[in-house]
């Protein structure tokens, strides 16, 4: 049967589900954006048929507004090639919460890379009460994450507005990317920003092997890989692979000079 529907789940294909697509100042846009109670309904059923109805019906509502507040923002920023409601729910809603039933997450836990939210409002919608962060280096990003925040209500929610990088200290024991960037690169942007004895969640494709066999051999005197969990989203022939790396022993700054009483949360990333 997942061989059958494989076509339904391609990110540059998305049609049916009353969702038709039209290009508007170079991107694509939904032509038809389902109401709030449409939504959550639609979403009800797909998550029934997928194994996650551990999805609370106020978590689905709040997927629901997330959902409506992404279709909006898509006709004036470029987000996804996934406009399709169906292939929504299951590409970027079951993709990112069904590794809540594969792990246990370290909180405070950021999300690097989050582009329009991407795995970190799905999450902080199940993580209701923890304390999670965005970080986006496109402030036009933030200032929609931000947006999203308020109108769902989401509490305990930190935003970044800048590329994380080797210079960027601020603790948190989590941190998870759905980006492309690679393992190497993460690693070494991350370091000083998580708390030794805290984990980096890499969200990946099957062939992160490839990835992996690239890894720069220093890391292993301050990185341990402590999981990689293979798994698929239910009822599709879509593979995922859930790396996990514990960190293991710090190092020094390079310098303190730029750190000093800076407010990184506030950050506008224009240094």
């Amino acid at each position: 049967m997942a061989q059958k529907n494989k076509k339904n789940f391609s990110p540059y294909k998305s049609k049916g589900q009353g969702t038709k697509q039209t290009k508007s100042r170079g991107h694509l846009k939904a032509e038809k954006i389902y109401s709030l109670h449409e939504a959550n309904d639609r979403l009800y059923d797909i998550f029934k048929n997928h194994e996650m109805d551990f999805i609370s019906h106020e978590q689905r509502m709040n997927l629901a507004k997330y959902y409506r507040l992404l279709m909006e923002e898509q006709n004036r920023q470029n987000f996804t090639r996934i406009l399709n409601f169906r292939d929504i729910a299951i590409k970027q809603f079951i993709d990112c919460l069904i590794i809540t039933k594969h792990y246990q997450f370290q909180f405070p836990l950021m999300d690097v890379g989050t582009g329009p939210g991407l795995p970190g409002i799905p999450l902080k919608i199940f993580f209701e009460k923890e304390q999670m962060y965005l970080a986006e280096g496109v402030w036009k990003r933030v200032e929609f994450l931000k947006r999203v925040r308020d109108e769902i209500g989401l509490k305990n929610l930190g935003m970044f507005g800048k590329n994380i990088n080797d210079s960027f200290v601020y603790p948190v024991r989590g941190i998870i990317t759905r980006a492309v960037e690679e393992i190497n690169n993460t690693l070494e942007n991350c370091f000083h920003c998580l708390q030794t004895g805290g984990e980096i969640y890499f969200m990946k494709g099957p062939r992160v092997d490839q990835e992996l066999e690239k890894l720069d051999p220093k890391w292993e005197e301050f990185y341990k890989k402590v999981a990689d969990i293979p798994y698929s989203l239910p009822h599709t022939s879509h593979e995922r692979r859930l790396v996990v790396y514990k960190k293991i022993k710090e190092a020094p700054l390079k310098s303190m000079m730029y750190f000093q009483d800076r407010d990184w949360e506030n950050d506008d990333g224009k240094d």
